[in-house]
């Protein structure tokens, strides 16, 4: 069934020297896309955020800076290219929570607050700049996965202290009630990423047991069925498996991007889901970084924050994924 990659954490130094040298000397040319920075982040440089896309704005907070965990919580104004920060997240300061939208509310929860895995969740409304306290989730994780779609809320796999998990919740905002599912056919995993397109949601990439997963699902919410798709490695030219990445959904496409394996990547894949492929664009043109955040509405895509080993950052870059790579920008 689905392989694991474990040999990627025997990388030597050297190996993996010559394999970054490699990777960023090949000729971005070849790859259609382009990267251009936008407005830095008004606030301290941080990985680990979570946050939601809602109408043309962009929301995130929490996270870790390198010293303290974090509260605040920030807007991104994608037309006018601006930030401005927002009432703090109410609950503990932590790190490596989800977030989701469900028909134009947004939800952040779970994550670690440097000592213990956490539960709460709170629900953010845009208009009036307040956060509420929802149901908690049943069971404590951090490194998960959040999504919205089809009018509920879906949190699932992630780390609970001791395990890796691949159970999955349902949030149902009109009950304010979290339901198990059943049955996800993927491998226990934490650091995993998510994207829905046509009312889809694919998962995939992740981390359990000091491996590195391959194997890629799609979930359609109107059945609650799970069903597998090819391996992230079916060709051997694909390097999509790794862990801490940021996924999104852009003019109906897929996107992988950014993360780490062995070592913070930058690469970038495009998955196009009526054919079950992927084809690899021009990479990340920022300092490579894993446990980013990426803002998408559909028709445009932005990814920053992160960080890239004690590096922490705060730039921000969108993303043009037809036009040709201009180096000047």
């Amino acid at each position: 069934m689905n392989k694991r990659k474990s040999y990627v954490y025997k990388i030597t130094g050297m190996a993996f020297m010559a394999m970054v040298i490699s990777s960023c000397s090949s000729d971005d040319d070849d790859d259609l896309g382009n990267w251009i920075d936008k407005s830095v982040f008004d606030g301290s440089a941080r990985s680990s955020v979570s946050g939601f896309t809602i109408d043309n704005v962009g929301y995130m907070g929490v996270g870790y800076d390198g010293d303290d965990y974090l509260s605040s919580f920030w807007a991104y104004e994608i037309d006018g290219d601006y930030w401005s920060q927002k009432a703090d997240f109410p609950g503990v300061a932590r790190n490596a929570a989800v977030g989701f939208e469900v028909d134009g509310t947004g939800y952040i929860g779970s994550g670690y607050d440097g000592v213990n895995e956490l539960t709460d969740f709170y629900s953010y409304n845009t208009a009036s700049n307040t956060w509420t306290e929802i149901a908690s989730l049943p069971t404590a994780r951090r490194s998960a996965v959040g999504f919205g779609v089809n009018g509920s809320g879906y949190v699932g796999t992630g780390y609970d202290g001791e395990n890796d998990r691949k159970d999955f919740w349902k949030y149902s905002p009109g009950t304010d009630t979290w339901t198990e599912l059943v049955g996800f056919g993927g491998d226990k995993r934490r650091a995993a990423t998510t994207f829905v397109i046509d009312g889809l949601v694919y998962l995939g990439t992740g981390v359990s047991n000091g491996a590195y997963l391959d194997d890629f699902w799609v979930f359609d919410p109107s059945t609650e069925v799970w069903t597998s798709k090819l391996d992230l490695d079916e060709e051997d030219e694909y390097v999509i498996t790794r862990s801490n990445a940021v996924g999104f959904t852009l003019n109906g496409y897929g996107y992988i991007a950014c993360g780490e394996y062995g070592g913070t990547v930058s690469t970038v894949w495009e998955y196009d889901a009526s054919t079950d492929e992927w084809e690899q664009k021009t990479n990340f043109e920022g300092t490579s970084r894993q446990d980013a955040i990426a803002f998408s509405n559909g028709t445009r895509a932005f990814i920053g924050m992160g960080r890239t080993g004690t590096l922490y950052l705060d730039d921000l870059d969108e993303f043009f994924p037809l036009d040709e790579y201009e180096e000047e920008d």
